[in-house]
């Protein structure tokens, strides 16, 4: 059931999101490679100052209260994983001013961020459910510097889940993406 519900939600983003490309806007469509956790990347605009970001990669994530047992010390969970992120950004104007730029949707936002992970690959813990997922509001940074080098950061809380109906609040979720935009 939950693997429908995830696909038919991508699906109807995908949607919205193709419908736009026609408008005259300021955000534009970058492709990029992301290294931290290794990901492939789709920046798709959707308005002026509005993105969808999706991307699917292999990574390392830590196990979340409710839906992880046993281990100690270092937790890990290294499996796949596909994050989907629609992004306001809110300065373009002011960082125009200041002669900053702008390309590569260079900027701060609000988004709503939505992440599964998928079966490990490793890991030194026991999880509830092979898939797990999060979502929730965050704040973020984005920059390119260099014509080609990429820098995310945001921060937020999320509400996680699994397929056996676990689930809860976690205060704060923080992600930091490094890579390289085509």
């Amino acid at each position: 059931m939950y693997k429908y519900l995830v696909l038919g939600f991508v699906l109807f983003l995908s949607i919205l999101v193709n419908g736009q490309d026609t408008n005259s806007i300021n955000t534009q469509k970058i492709w990029r490679v992301n290294f931290l956790n290794p990901a492939i990347e789709l920046e798709l605009p959707t308005a002026e100052k509005t993105t969808f970001s999706s991307a699917l990669g292999i990574g390392y994530s830590g196990g979340y209260p409710d839906l992880t047992f046993g281990g100690s010390g270092f937790v890990y969970i290294i499996a796949p994983f596909l994050d989907l992120q629609h992004k306001w950004f809110y300065n373009f104007e002011k960082r125009k001013q200041k002669q900053k730029t702008v390309e590569g949707n260079s900027g701060n936002f609000w988004s709503i961020r939505f992440i599964t992970t998928g079966p490990s690959v490793a890991e030194n813990i026991t999880r509830t459910s092979d898939f797990d997922f999060a979502i929730g509001p965050t704040w973020g940074i984005q920059r390119r510097y260099s014509k080609k080098f990429h820098l995310l950061f945001d921060i937020g809380p999320q509400y996680y889940f699994d397929t056996e109906g676990n689930g809860n609040f976690w205060p704060i979720m923080i992600q930091l993406d490094l890579g390289f935009d085509f």
